[in-house]
């Protein structure tokens, strides 16, 4: 089972810049982690997706994070980061980490971390 904590939330004004970490943990061969994903969820909504990174080092994102956010990874340390920049108000809610692992040719399982509040003031 993987565990998944993230850590760098808070609160900014607009404009500002955040950096938001997960840092995985419980994952031992044979398993491997296919893919991590920050999502933002606001309240009353579903969640969002904002930024993934494969294992390759292939990343996406939302059209709303293409220019502002960059999410990288070390490996060493097992952590994902956001980099998260020109933060505007409707970047505000609740960031959560996501991580899909398995074994090769096997069923895929999810794991979600407990999440990050950012808030950023008009």
């Amino acid at each position: 089972q993987v565990q998944l904590v993230e850590s760098g939330g808070g609160s900014v004004q607009a404009g500002g810049s955040l950096r938001l970490s997960c840092t995985a943990s419980g994952i031992e061969s044979p398993f491997s982690i296919n893919y991590i994903g920050w999502y933002r969820q606001r309240a009353g909504t579903q969640r969002d997706l904002v930024a993934v990174i494969r294992d390759g080092g292939s990343t996406s994102y939302a059209a709303s994070a293409k220019g502002r956010f960059t999410i990288s990874r070390d490996n060493a340390e097992k952590t994902v980061h956001l980099h998260m920049n020109s933060l505007k108000h409707e970047d505000t809610g609740v960031y959560i980490c996501s991580a899909e692992w398995g074994k090769q040719a096997g069923p895929a399982y999810r794991s979600w971390g407990q999440g990050t509040q950012v808030t950023v003031s008009a």
